[in-house]
């Protein structure tokens, strides 16, 4: 009888649910969007149009527009009035807000992920480190592409060993509407001459080594702040230029 009723209960809940299938063509194209976002592809203020998305996609309209309107949800574009969106501007307050906010969560993430991390999770990030290393050491054109890749890869190796399944949409989340930011920042640095940008990285992985969470957590701090701080002292100075 217990059998037969969850059986029967089952039916019902199959009945009101949509068959789980392939990834959709949805899927794909928010998920190519949402990289192109993070790696910052797209520059802050770039209006983007669906039919032009839809032509560099190879795809219908349709499922740009339902990946565009998860990405408006998720604060990482703004909706036009023309139905074009626009990937939004960096202003001061933008960069404060996505400081302030990646600096309280992210700064848990590594906290947590330093009690947590062994000598497998700490090769691994070493790793990353290596590879940047040699990227570095090479003497063609700065690869900014590459640079992006590795330095969300170094990140995020450290976030999974938090422990916390809440705190890792919340880090992509906030990535995702980061990343055309930080893009403008890696290009002003190489414009500015700067260079060793790994040693931050290297600071964290000290820390992480030591299972120092404190250190941890101001090493991140000084690592995702640099950037920012970056920006905010180029729009002041511009702002200051204008008036």
């Amino acid at each position: 009888m217990q059998k037969a009723a969850i059986e029967k209960n089952n039916e019902a809940i199959a009945a009101q649910l949509a068959p789980v299938g392939r990834e959709t063509v949805q899927d794909r194209v928010y998920s190519e969007l949402r990289r192109a976002l993070i790696g910052g592809l797209f520059e802050p203020s770039q209006v983007l149009t669906i039919r032009g998305l839809a032509d560099a996609l190879v795809t219908s309209t349709m499922p740009v527009r339902e990946a565009l309107g998860r990405l408006i949800t998720e604060k990482a574009l703004e909706a036009l009035p023309n139905r074009s969106v626009r990937v939004p501007p960096i202003t001061l307050e933008r960069i404060d807000d996505l400081l302030r906010a990646r600096i309280l969560i992210e700064g848990e993430a590594i906290a947590l992920a330093a009690a947590r991390m062994g000598p497998r999770q700490i090769a691994a990030i070493e790793t990353i480190l290596a590879e940047w290393d040699e990227m570095r050491a090479l003497k063609h054109k700065k690869d900014v592409d590459r640079e992006v890749t590795l330095n969300q890869s170094f990140h995020f190796e450290i976030y999974r060993c938090c422990g916390s399944a809440v705190l890792i949409p919340m880090i992509e989340s906030l990535w995702l509407q980061s990343g055309p930011c930080i893009r403008v920042a890696i290009y002003a640095f190489s414009e500015a001459g700067e260079v060793d940008t790994a040693q931050y990285h290297r600071r964290i992985v000290t820390a992480l080594a030591t299972q120092d969470a404190q250190a941890a957590r101001e090493s991140l701090v000084a690592d995702i702040s640099r950037p920012f701080t970056f920006l905010r002292s180029k729009l002041q100075t511009a702002g200051k230029d204008q008036t």
